[in-house]
């Protein structure tokens, strides 16, 4: 598809087995990211109907088409979800992404934040993550890297820094789309 490339995401658990793949994403070339997502040098990929695997191998699709958003350095990434009542954002604490060739991994820290449509926020899976801090043991340094990340993530909900612009995640989607079905002609 023109300038966008195919991109595989995969989430892992702290202890390094596969959690879960989104195996049809594309990447936002360059020159399209937003100058304050650019000046983050911010990761961002949209996926639609996107075939996704669990990790015990059941495969599922999903409903709702999303613009995701990793910033280098950062213990979360933000999942926008357009859905019928507006954008919804759903907030995975993880470990900053890493990029090789055309797939995107991260670790999965359980922890997740939902920003509703009408501007709410929620902290949830909060017993998941006490769970999975015992089951893999998890260091001081990486709780702790956690919690960073958790505090910087509701920070930036807060104040409705970037990635949190619903016109921004609605105008790449658009262009993608526009171009998406143009080749599909």
């Amino acid at each position: 598809m023109n300038n966008y490339r195919h991109c595989v995401i995969k989430s892992f658990k702290h202890d390094g087995h596969l959690h879960r793949t989104w195996q049809r994403n594309w990447l936002v070339p360059q020159e399209r990211i937003a100058p304050e997502h650019r000046d983050e040098e911010m990761i961002v990929l949209i996926n639609r109907q996107t075939p996704i695997q669990e990790s015990d191998g059941k495969l599922w699709v999903s409903r709702v088409p999303a613009v995701s958003f990793f910033i280098p350095g950062e213990w979360f990434n933000v999942v926008a979800l357009l859905e019928d009542a507006g954008v919804r954002y759903y907030c995975n604490i993880a470990s900053p992404p890493f990029m090789q060739g055309d797939v995107l991994t991260y670790i999965d820290y359980d922890l997740d934040v939902i920003r509703t449509a009408d501007g709410s926020r929620h902290i949830v899976d909060q017993d998941e993550y006490e769970l999975h801090k015992l089951a893999y043991h998890y260091p001081k340094m990486v709780d702790d890297l956690v919690y960073q990340g958790l505090t910087a993530l509701l920070q930036r909900i807060d104040r409705g820094q970037a990635p949190f612009h619903e016109s921004v995640v609605l105008d790449y989607y658009k262009a993608w789309s526009e171009q998406y079905e143009e080749s599909e002609r």
